[in-house]
């Protein structure tokens, strides 16, 4: 097991991406903190896992919660070796449909919520010379129309990650970031679903449409992000540094 007694914080673990990488890093033998909103899916996650495992249910949204996530996962290991940046979730929409509380949520879940964290956990990760890898997204890269709160809020966890990774080669802290594209999660699923309500084609043809259209070469699993994950934070990805990394079947195609 390649992460045997490390202590890793996963957000947004109670489901999708943020669960398989849960999962993975505890397969690795990581003694892994859980986090989200949904108390009931925490637990499950956390039954999953095994006793090792910890969760606390909290909104990242709110000023505070970072701090007692991080006092809380001290408390339980007296360690933070790895911190996974995962939880967030934007409103799809086109410019001139999203409202102020559009924007404010969007950023403040997955961006604020993210440097809060990183803010708590750095005296704690510069102590391991642990690692920090937020989970940003193909689409801030090349957002769309539909796609303007959660493009613009995965471009500022891109600049975040760069920027923070000049102080973690002062502090020895490693910083990376991963952009998954279309992953099958239950969101991605509910919007082919409602791609195909009313229509002729089935879900299943309209993912295949949607992978035609987005010129990829298919639907990724949370696994598969999970996999990377555990690569860049284990002991084969230490080279890995400031990496803004594209997991995406060949979405993004700018250089």
């Amino acid at each position: 097991m390649t992460l045997a007694g490390k202590v890793a914080l996963v957000t947004g673990s109670s489901r999708g991406i943020g669960r398989a990488i849960a999962l993975k890093l505890a397969a690795e033998g990581a003694h892994c903190i859980l986090t989200g909103r949904d108390s009931e899916a925490l637990a499950q996650v956390a039954a999953g896992i095994g006793p090792a495992a910890r969760w606390l249910a909290l909104d990242l949204r709110q000023p505070e919660a970072a701090r007692q996530l991080i006092d809380f996962a001290i408390e339980q290991h007296g360690r933070l070796d790895i911190v996974v940046n995962n939880a967030g979730a934007t409103k799809r929409a086109g410019f001139l449909e999203l409202g102020e509380e559009d924007w404010a949520d969007g950023f403040a879940l997955k961006f604020f919520g993210a440097v809060r964290i990183l803010r708590a956990a750095w005296p704690h990760l510069k102590a391991s010379r642990g690692s920090a890898l937020n989970i940003a997204g193909a689409g801030g890269r090349t957002p769309g129309a539909s796609f303007a709160v959660g493009g613009s809020v995965n471009a500022a966890m891109l600049a975040l990650t760069k920027s923070l990774a000049e102080t973690g080669l002062q502090d020895g802290v490693q910083v990376n970031a991963i952009n998954p594209g279309s992953v099958r999660t239950a969101r991605f699923d509910k919007r082919m679903q409602a791609l195909a309500a009313g229509g002729r084609l089935s879900p299943a043809a309209v993912e295949a449409a949607f992978i035609e259209s987005e010129k990829i070469t298919r639907i990724g699993e949370p696994e598969e992000v999970a996999d990377l994950v555990c690569f860049v934070v284990g002991p084969r990805g230490r080279f890995l540094h400031g990496a803004l990394i594209d997991l995406d079947g060949g979405a993004t195609k700018t250089i």
